[in-house]
């Protein structure tokens, strides 16, 4: 017979990261993750950094690294941001969590797209927020007026998560002008790699929320650093749910290299610039191979091949130690997220691929 207590126990389905292998030996394609180490100035500051401070607890609202982020942003987008602007969480994952809580609390539904960062959903179910899915064209795209319906809220990935598919800003602003009355999330996790951001419209607009990540073009997954970045109505909200519950997200550490990181710009664009290079020759070559592809604005490629199942390629290559991304869901399940890796990395991948497709 069932225990009592266990009837209050949450029933829910989580999210499914890329399989986290532990040898050395694989090539690992499927996280999304850097192939290069962050800024050499991160690896400096965690050197030189006073482990005798780690007695204290951090700053509650990482001010300084704020202030880097505002100032950074603000240079990028042709815009004028504050520290009052940007909110500071444990990567883009908390500091979506954090907005989910925050701003969908209506009856009715938020809307995303049907393929797009699997996360939303497990966020919805958890905090018991109802939500619609808006469909996909054949080429994955999306449409701005299946966000015109009444809802309680709008969150597009842009570029989009697997899809590696960007909307123009006309795109963002057409949602917005339709969406006044609800919060949109713009998750920006891969505008770096060739995106366009919302930033700038985020002065026009008070009810939309950018977010970004550290995790992915600054290659400091492991170090957990997210931001939103709005008007500084939404942020003081954001900070006032992230106090209700942890008013410490951002470790010592994790300020510190952020703001080393944000400082070394010529290392960020350095790195940018090799992993652009190797998509566009990866997706040249995956093309020649009998791969269709969407055109890429991330650190990753979604592909499908005329022929050879996905199954069968993923098995093939993670068989030959390579990992790359498959899922066994609809309308993807003949398509692979391959992350760009470095150069001999790839060729490794690209060398598998043709034996397998010559057999």
């Amino acid at each position: 017979m069932e225990k009592a207590w266990k009837r209050n126990f949450i029933d829910i389905s989580p999210y499914t990261a890329g399989e986290q292998p532990e040898s050395e030996d694989i090539i690992k394609l499927n996280a999304n993750e850097s192939p290069y180490p962050p800024s050499p100035e991160v690896l400096k500051r965690i050197k030189s950094f006073d482990a005798g401070s780690l007695r204290l607890y951090p700053s509650m609202d990482a001010l300084n690294l704020r202030k880097a982020a505002a100032q950074r942003l603000s240079q990028l987008n042709n815009v004028s941001l504050s520290e009052r602007n940007i909110f500071i969480g444990n990567g883009s994952d908390d500091v979506l969590a954090t907005a989910f809580r925050a701003f969908f609390n209506s009856d009715k539904p938020i809307l995303f797209p049907s393929v797009t960062y699997s996360f939303y959903p497990v966020w919805c179910q958890l905090l018991k927020i109802p939500y619609k899915t808006t469909p996909m064209n054949e080429d994955f795209s999306i449409n701005a007026a299946d966000f015109y319906p009444e809802n309680g809220g709008v969150v597009i990935a842009n570029p989009n998560a697997p899809t590696a598919i960007c909307q123009g800003l006309e795109f963002i602003t057409d949602v917005l002008e339709h969406n006044s009355d609800c919060i949109v999330i713009v998750d920006e996790a891969y505008v770096d790699f060739g995106g366009c951001s919302a930033v700038s419209l985020t002065k026009s607009y008070k009810n939309l929320l950018v977010t970004q990540t550290f995790s992915k073009s600054r290659a400091m997954a492991g170090m957990r650093i997210g931001m939103a970045i709005g008007d500084s109505e939404l942020t003081a909200i954001l900070d006032a749910v992230k106090d209700s519950y942890n008013s410490y997200p951002l470790d010592s550490v994790a300020i510190e290299t952020g703001i080393a990181s944000i400082n070394d710009d010529a290392y960020f664009k350095q790195t940018l610039e090799r992993v652009i290079s190797t998509r566009e020759r990866t997706a040249k070559r995956l093309r020649e191979l009998g791969f269709s592809l969407t055109e890429s604005k991330t650190n990753f490629l979604f592909v499908q091949h005329e022929s050879k199942s996905a199954k069968e390629i993923f098995e093939y290559l993670r068989s030959n130690g390579v990992y790359v991304r498959y899922w066994d869901k609809p309308i993807i399940s003949n398509r692979l997220r391959i992350t760009i890796g470095t150069d001999e990395q790839m060729d490794i991948m690209l060398n598998l691929l043709e034996k397998l497709l010559k057999a």
